[in-house]
């Protein structure tokens, strides 16, 4: 059976927001006073898309490839780690990013003026045009988790095709 040349990947990532660690959003350090907790740098953005590549592709999930008991990823950047994603889907099958569309769930801080940047170290690691990288933010309504400002989500989804 061949299989098809176009497929779709969904991913999402939480983590908590503490104090003592930087702020790493889509590879970008963002000044703020707490940071996302996490075994890498906590960078839910890029883990929400490093899921959705490696859905789309049929190979599980981030923690499967790079476990959080697995001191080699202690710290890491997720641009890194991104960067390996997209190495484990041209071996797999040569699969390309067409497109991302992302979400980021956040009350505090504004993104806005750092999602240019966002989109140029994405489009930078995963191989394609900066307008194939769409980067939105949006708060809560001050409802839940993100709302109160105790941690933050993101949600990507994709397009791959095989060159």
């Amino acid at each position: 059976m061949t299989l098809p040349a176009f497929r779709t990947g969904f991913g999402y990532d939480v983590h908590r927001l503490v104090e003592g660690r930087k702020l790493i959003i889509g590879g970008v350090t963002i000044p703020y006073h707490l940071g996302l907790l996490g075994h890498s740098d906590a960078d839910v953005l890029t883990h929400a898309l490093c899921d959705a590549l490696l859905g789309a592709a049929g190979l599980g999930d981030i923690g499967r490839h790079f476990p959080d008991s697995d001191p080699m990823y202690k710290g890491i950047s997720s641009i890194i780690l991104l960067g390996h994603v997209m190495d484990k889907l041209k071996d797999s099958g040569n699969w390309q990013l067409v497109n991302a569309d992302m979400t980021l769930v956040a009350q505090k801080p504004k993104i806005a003026p750092y999602i240019d940047n966002i989109r140029d170290n994405l489009a930078r690691s995963t191989g394609c045009s900066i307008d194939s990288i769409n980067v939105k933010a949006t708060t809560t309504e001050a409802l839940g988790f993100a709302g109160k400002g105790q941690g933050m989500a993101a949600y990507a989804t994709v397009l791959i095709w095989r060159t």
